[in-house]
């Protein structure tokens, strides 16, 4: 059968679809709706062609885009009018329809200062009456009994909304969250295990960042509903959105430890989807230093910061024990992993057996140890600083130290550690122990592994801190770890020993005198109060051992201390409390000395051993 060519062309026309023929009219400036009084009706029963909008969009000079500025008024009343229907298609249509307008006008204000996103999207004359009916309708929806995917789209259009511009401060959309509180809907969102699994990562990134929102310039609602949430339901809930979020990188970590490295995590291709703001990367790096490619799980940390700061109640969440496979936690979203992505072979590694019970402390402490093994940059220093600010909240809370202090309640915690040049490092079954020991174990690690030239004095200051605080709730309570301390004495000691041995260097950025002093006061802690909270009498002939053992670090740091006292340098007030901090060991070390020297003397050795029948209290 023969077939007729098309005249004057040897190829087929390339026919544009309905919509983008629309978005192609509209902003030449065209009204629609003059011949077609249904127009709106129709438009948003067309499945919105995103990238085409958003070209039409970037094509506009700053000059157009004023002018148009009626037009996109009125496109945007109309997507908030669609979201009181009852048409699921027109609902779903209409929100994809204005996150592109927002994601695009955002990005358009990033290269333009000039360009006003509130002025061109909803006007002036009746901006706030709109943003309230938006807020109203987003309300309904995520409180109504809809489909998953539609409340999931509502959440992406608010995560939009808060997160358009870098410093959410100067977002002046996000005072319409302000005025018209969604903590009720959102925080219901996460009472309930199927919508947790669906919404709970958005709901706590949303949270996050609305209570960040001049939080120190304004009463923020978001800050004082957080912090007086009393439904343990939510909590929990909330909870455990963190932990599942902080449990996948921990897992991700080991797995790559294991096999090389693997996908990018669920959480990079969860945020991927709001709308390219939340930058993550593809590929998983081996862990090299404890270096490790960012993912969307620093929302999660700051959102347990929040919380733990805020909201005392959270700390019940700490405790509240799950198996990790429990279908209570919030699985990967099946729909957010790439199809090539597969999870970690976990049979591999014996340390995180998934039918360990875990909680939000064991993971978080599991964070924290792949997080401090890294701080060779700044977004890495901040992230582990945020890490030892949020461990500092969990210290100063009775009940969240109570918990950690349990003797009933023990837990085999698997740590990153550093591999290093002077020691192997063997993945084994880790003891089962109170998170208060775990905690130790993770401080001392710390400190035994940034002892560089690039010295992290601010970190060190938190960590000691950290310390500081856990040992003043063992001797006010009197709880008795039974574990062995010698590690951590032995680390405090050595980063005495790098303090004296880099002072010129260190002092020209850090006031080391003032760190030195807070690690002697946790040995003056262990002397004075060692009776009240060290397991047995033993522990306190091991501590004396140590400190004559090692004696010259002390020596050392209390002459560096004299000579600045006595000079007239700006260090000479901390020098010289320095100096009288060491008071104590160095009365120790004074009355044993020529003790020791006599019985070795008569013993014929030249040193003592630790194992060898002698103890500072007099039995010889």
């Amino acid at each position: 059968m023969a077939t007729r060519k098309r005249s004057g062309s040897g190829s087929k026309r390339h026919l544009k679809e309905k919509v983008v023929q629309i978005y192609e009219s509209f902003f030449r400036g065209e009204d629609l709706t003059t011949d077609n009084a249904t127009f709106w009706d129709e438009f948003f029963l067309l499945k919105p062609k995103i990238p085409q909008l958003e070209a039409e969009i970037h094509k506009l000079s700053l000059e157009q885009l004023m002018n148009m500025k009626d037009s996109m008024n009125l496109l945007v009343s109309q997507c908030i009018e669609m979201l009181g229907q009852e048409h699921h298609i027109r609902l779903v249509y209409a929100l994809q329809t204005l996150s592109a307008l927002l994601i695009t006008m955002y990005q358009r204000a990033a290269q333009d200062s000039n360009i006003n996103i509130k002025t061109i999207l909803i006007g002036t004359d009746d901006a706030d009456s709109k943003m309230q009916k938006l807020f109203e309708h987003c309300s309904v929806i995520l409180s109504g009994d809809v489909p998953d995917s539609l409340k999931s789209t509502v959440l992406k259009l608010l995560l939009v909304i808060a997160t358009g511009i870098d410093n959410i401060d100067e977002n002046s959309l996000v005072e319409y969250f302000m005025q018209n509180s969604l903590f009720e809907p959102l925080i219901q969102l996460l009472c309930t295990s199927t919508e947790r699994q669906h919404h709970g990562y958005d709901v706590v990134m949303l949270l996050m960042f609305l209570v960040n929102y001049k939080k120190q310039e304004s009463a923020n609602p978001y800050v004082v509903k957080l912090s007086i949430l009393d439904d343990e339901l939510a909590l929990n809930g909330y909870g455990q959105v963190i932990t599942a979020a902080l449990n996948d990188y921990v897992m991700s970590t080991f797995g790559g430890m294991q096999g090389g490295g693997g996908g990018g995590g669920w959480l990079s291709s969860l945020t991927s989807m709001v709308g390219g703001i939340f930058l993550t990367s593809d590929e998983t790096q081996p862990v090299v230093r404890g270096q490790r490619n960012s993912g969307g799980e620093e929302g999660m940390l700051l959102a347990l910061y929040e919380a733990a700061h805020l909201n005392r109640n959270f700390m019940t969440t700490l405790a509240h024990s799950s198996s990790a496979a429990a279908s209570s936690a919030p699985p990967s979203p099946p729909a957010t992993l790439p199809p090539h992505q597969s999870p970690p072979n976990l049979s591999q590694i014996q340390a995180l057996d998934n039918e360990q019970p875990t909680n939000l402390l064991v993971t978080f402490f599991q964070y924290c140890s792949i997080v401090m093994a890294d701080t060779r940059s700044e977004s890495s220093i901040n992230k582990c600083s945020l890490c030892f600010i949020i461990l500092t909240c969990i210290v100063e809370e009775q009940f969240a130290n109570s918990i950690m202090h349990d003797q009933n309640l023990t837990f085999k915690v698997q740590l990153y550690r550093l591999p290093m040049r002077h020691r192997k490092i063997v993945l084994e079954e880790p003891p089962s122990q109170p998170l208060a020991s775990t905690l130790i174990d993770l401080l001392v690690e710390f400190i035994m592994c940034h002892l560089l030239k690039k010295f992290p004095g601010e970190l060190y200051q938190l960590c000691v801190g950290v310390l500081l605080r856990l040992l003043s709730y063992q001797k006010r309570c009197r709880v008795r770890l039974a574990r062995d301390w010698r590690p951590l004495w032995a680390a405090l000691i050595a980063l005495l020993k790098f303090l004296v041995a880099n002072e010129s260097t260190l002092l020209r950025r850090h006031n080391i005198f003032i760190m030195a002093q807070q690690v002697v006061n946790i040995f003056n802690l262990f002397i004075t109060f060692g009776d009240t909270f060290l397991p047995t009498p033993a522990s306190y002939d091991q501590l004396y051992y140590e400190l004559i053992r090692m004696h010259q670090v002390f020596d050392n740091l209390f002459y560096m201390a004299l000579r600045y006292s006595t000079s007239d340098g700006e260090f000479k007030q901390e020098a010289l409390r320095l100096a009288n901090c060491l008071v104590n060991v160095r009365a120790i070390i004074q009355h044993f000395s020529p003790k020791i020297e006599a019985w070795l003397a008569s013993q014929n050795l030249s040193t003592p051993s630790e194992d060898q029948d002698f103890n500072p209290n007099g039995r010889e």
